[in-house]
């Protein structure tokens, strides 16, 4: 009666009570479980009146009405879970079982669930939201492969027991070593994101495409380990440390000596940052601002320092090397301008010191600029001087705060300037100029280069599990 996909499911059943099916389409699984005895009860629900009219003429055929409910549902929300102790959620896609996840807590339940689309979109939210005992299976059925995963949900609350999965885990899956299957699955999924990264480079969209082809590559020969001094001495040559202001603190500002296999990136180092670190077991967090700036008179609990030691993770921060060097924060800037407009040359702000300068090769009116600049960045809203020039053409460029950096810019040509942070008194000088500032914020002129550093450190090291931290956020709230 049942398809490969669906024995599979079976095989996950518990058998210890009740079964439920949802979305049974015609009741062949919950029909199946109690005509086999591995369930005394089963429930067969579905969203719509017509499945569950199919599923009642399975159930009749073979005189099992009395040990079938069949309810009308939609996901969990009209099932009386009392004695259940096994859900099956099959054929849907990941994103709609997630939601059917979401709507209520089920104590010592054993979830079965089998995606079409998106497993792993299922596979992050099971990892965060207190499901334990994560296992999975594939099954290759009429030419295609369909995995089967297995979670228990209990009742623990995750703040201390919290694990989380990488975006590569995620797709990677969780079956067992040796699992030929998971193999075969892991294959086809890898060529997927080759033929992904194929699609991206055709639209320009080089970063995405270099992380596209290095979890295809993962997924075949998995993830490699690497010693963190490694990591450095690659970094150090992308962007010498030597190049840092005097003032500065960049380098290695937590170091263990340690191997390395497992590589967040962020802006700041942030008890948040430190905490997903820790969830996903990465050995080293890699960011733009230093962790440590001035000097410290004490180490508290409740110092990001402190917990990065405490939970023995590396922190590499490059800060104004980063902003200087060729490759850098402006330079991603300038990338991702020209992939919006064109640009006819580019030249530094300051010899040897920080920004670009950028000619276009067509004037640019300057909303319309504003605009391009805020879906570059992602802003809500961008702060634009009083009195601006209606085009643009020859732009300054300087990431986070480089209000200071006005004067010279008109001194060499410049009728506008991309920053952030821009104080008072520049906005004034600004109007006074009739020169246009575009201010789209420290955070999003700078987080914006975790991209490129992600590219190059997987073109050098394609095998680390390298990830952009979800938690490398703006630090502040826009009401």
């Amino acid at each position: 009666m049942l398809d490969k996909r669906l024995e599979l499911c079976a095989e996950f059943v518990s058998g210890r009570g009740t079964v439920c099916d949802v979305g049974t389409d015609h009741a062949y699984l919950a029909v199946e479980l109690v005509k086999s005895g591995k369930c005394g009860r089963a429930i067969a629900s579905d969203i719509n009146p017509n499945p569950l009219e199919s599923a009642r003429k399975t159930v009749e055929k073979y005189g099992i009405t009395d040990k079938v409910e069949l309810v009308l549902s939609d996901g969990l929300e009209n099932i009386n879970l009392d004695g259940v102790t096994d859900i099956v959620i099959a054929g849907m896609g990941g994103e709609t079982i997630v939601n059917i996840l979401k709507s209520g807590n089920y104590n010592n339940v054993r979830f079965i669930l089998q995606p079409m689309t998106k497993p792993e979109i299922l596979r992050k939210m099971l990892c965060r939201n207190g499901f334990q005992n994560i296992s999975e299976k594939a099954v290759e059925d009429s030419g295609k492969i369909y995995t089967v995963i297995c979670a228990e949900y209990t009742s623990i609350e995750c703040e201390y027991n919290m694990s989380e999965c990488t975006e590569f885990e995620s797709i990677s899956g969780f079956f067992d070593n040796g699992d030929e299957m998971g193999e075969k699955y892991r294959e086809k999924q890898s060529e997927r994101l080759v033929k992904m990264a194929e699609s991206l480079e055709k639209s320009g969209r080089i970063d995405e495409a270099v992380h596209s082809r290095a979890l295809s590559r993962k997924l075949i020969e998995g993830a490699s380990v690497k010693n963190v001094n490694e990591i450095y001495d690659f970094l150090d040559g992308k962007y010498p440390f030597s190049l840092q202001e005097d003032w500065d603190n960049s380098g290695f500002l937590v170091n263990s000596l340690q191997a390395c296999s497992n590589i967040l990136l962020a802006l700041d180092i942030t008890n948040s940052v430190v905490q997903e670190a820790v969830y996903k077991e990465a050995d080293l967090i890699i960011s733009h601002h230093p962790v440590i700036f001035h000097p410290l008179k004490k180490i508290d609990a409740g110092n990001p320092v402190y917990k990065l030691i405490e939970h023995n993770i590396d922190a590499i921060c490059m800060h104004t090397n980063l902003d200087i060097a060729e490759g850098g924060t402006n330079t991603a800037i300038v990338k991702k301008i020209a992939e919006k407009v064109g640009i006819s040359s580019t030249e530094p702000l300051e010899d040897g010191g920080f920004g670009y300068i950028i000619e276009l090769k067509e004037n640019a009116d300057t909303y319309e600029f504003a605009g391009i600049l805020k879906d570059i960045f992602g802003l809500k809203r961008i702060r634009l001087s009083k009195k601006y020039n209606e085009y643009v053409s020859r732009i300054a460029i300087c990431s986070g705060s480089g209000g200071s950096l006005l004067a010279l810019a008109e001194k060499k040509g410049c009728n506008a300037l991309i920053t952030g942070d821009v104080k008072h008194d520049v906005w004034i000088d600004a109007d006074n100029h009739n020169f246009t500032v575009f201010d789209c914020g420290h955070f999003y002129t700078e987080n914006i280069v975790l991209w490129e550093l992600r590219r190059v450190l997987e073109e050098k090291f394609p095998l680390l599990d390298i990830e952009i931290a979800e938690n490398s956020t703006v630090p502040f709230d826009e009401l």
